[in-house]
């Protein structure tokens, strides 16, 4: 039988595939801007069909309808990221939350951790040999499917074919449901004058030919934005959006100098605009591999002048981050924050940056505390900690001792919070500022 017969043979309706979910399966998704939507929409018209069905994925952009409290006897979520569609489910207990480097989660279902039965994927069309591509989002999506039960993909006529080891053959698919819907696109962070800054901050510690990790988020997108005169700049990042095809275009980033994959930008999954897929599309630059290589921090090391940048919620005094929780209440998720923090730290002329306002609360709360949050959840050691950036400057945190760490972080802590941190200090160190 002929690929092209094999992909005929197991096209089905979304209803159909649906049907083929049991109560009780663990149902993992695919990613961001992969999230297939026609497989969940008919999950949730056959909702009175399961018990218990547990959805597992990390960021969602669709409209997550199965954790409305409506479904708790259809539906359960497990979240390996808490992101706004969720995030209340999981703080009214409609939800549960599993803490997991990025990297790591891959494991999770290889080793049967969380066995998966079923993947919902959505891949592009097939090439003239038969292999879909992952678009969007290998990370841990390509993984799950290598250890799923069953397999159901969306073939979306625009799903981009993006390169690297990204692909599944049609006879790896057990049910295919033929779709042509937009693929969801995220909309450009809004950045402002402290977002400039920030960005302007983080740019003087980038040197030309280093090989740069951006997190999500208006300030990695205002940090390229004060790059557009750095010569031979490299990604090798868990994701990119949009500012950096300006940059590609621009000259500036060439891949040319990196120690490991040069010539190509190197990402687990991609979440952008049009514009970004229709770039990627077909594009030999753009290299795609699962996340527990991507995310490795023993891959990872191996650039060259690596530079990561990533955000957070708070830092204390010491220099412990807290990058995703308010409180005992779960914001967000680790990610790969940690996996590129101690990446960089190993790699020869590496630099780990977090960047962030100085405050919060539309200026009522400083994001450098004495004491976190009660609760709140360390995201990255103060061992692991480098550079803290905020509109009021930078801080070099490795190498010093706990009170110089907190005279640095409290000369870049906003003016009106300084004289509060600066008591505390004194107070801990039984010193004078």
């Amino acid at each position: 039988m002929s690929w092209q017969e094999t992909y005929k043979s197991k096209i089905v309706s979304p209803k159909s595939a649906a049907a083929k979910i049991k109560s009780g399966d663990r149902v993992v998704t695919a990613h961001a801007c992969s999230e297939p939507i026609d497989v969940i929409e008919a999950m949730i018209a056959n909702k009175e069909n399961y018990r218990d069905v547990e959805i597992v994925h990390m960021v969602s952009l669709g409209k997550g309808e199965y954790v409305k409290d409506i479904m708790e006897p259809y539906f359960h979520h497990n979240a390996l990221f808490v992101g706004g569609g969720t995030r209340a489910a999981v703080a009214e207990g409609r939800a549960d939350y599993t803490p997991c480097f990025f990297y790591k989660v891959p494991e999770l279902f290889r080793e049967g951790i969380l066995p998966v039965d079923v993947a919902i994927i959505q891949v592009s069309t097939p090439d003239e040999h038969g292999y879909c591509s992952y678009g969007l989002s290998n990370d841990y999506t390509k993984p799950a499917t290598e250890c799923a039960k069953l397999v159901i993909a969306e073939v979306n006529t625009h799903m981009p074919r993006t390169m690297g080891d990204n692909f599944i053959h049609v006879s790896d698919i057990d049910y295919i449901v033929e779709t042509s819907n937009p693929i969801i696109e995220l909309k450009a962070a809004k950045i402002g004058d402290v977002e400039k800054i920030i960005g302007e901050n983080c740019a003087k510690l980038i040197e030309d030919g280093s090989t740069l990790q951006l997190g999500i988020g208006a300030i990695p997108d205002a940090v390229l934005l004060f790059l557009k005169d750095k010569k031979d700049l490299g990604i090798h990042s868990e994701m990119i959006s949009d500012g950096v095809v300006e940059l590609v275009e621009a000259g500036v980033i060439t891949n040319k100098m990196k120690t490991l994959h040069p010539g190509k930008i190197v990402v687990t999954f991609l979440m952008g605009s049009k514009r970004l897929f229709d770039f990627a599309d077909n594009n030999p630059m753009i290299s795609m591999h699962s996340v527990d290589y991507v995310n490795n921090p023993l891959v990872i090391m191996q650039n060259y002048k690596m530079v990561c940048i990533n955000s957070c919620l708070q830092v204390d005094l010491m220099g412990q981050v807290v990058a995703e929780s308010i409180g005992l209440k779960q914001f967000s998720g680790v990610g790969g924050q940690v996996d590129f923090t101690r990446g960089a730290a190993m790699a020869k002329g590496g630099k780990s940056i977090i960047a962030m306002p100085s405050t919060a609360s539309k200026g009522t709360r400083s994001r450098i505390v004495p004491l976190l949050d009660e609760g709140a959840a360390v995201t990255t050691s103060r061992n692991d900690i480098h550079y803290v950036v905020t509109e009021y400057g930078i801080a070099e945190l490795k190498g010093k001792t706990l009170s110089e760490r907190g005279r640095v972080l409290i000369a870049i802590a906003h003016p009106d919070f300084r004289a509060e941190l600066t008591k505390e200090w004194e107070n801990r160190f039984k010193r004078k500022f």
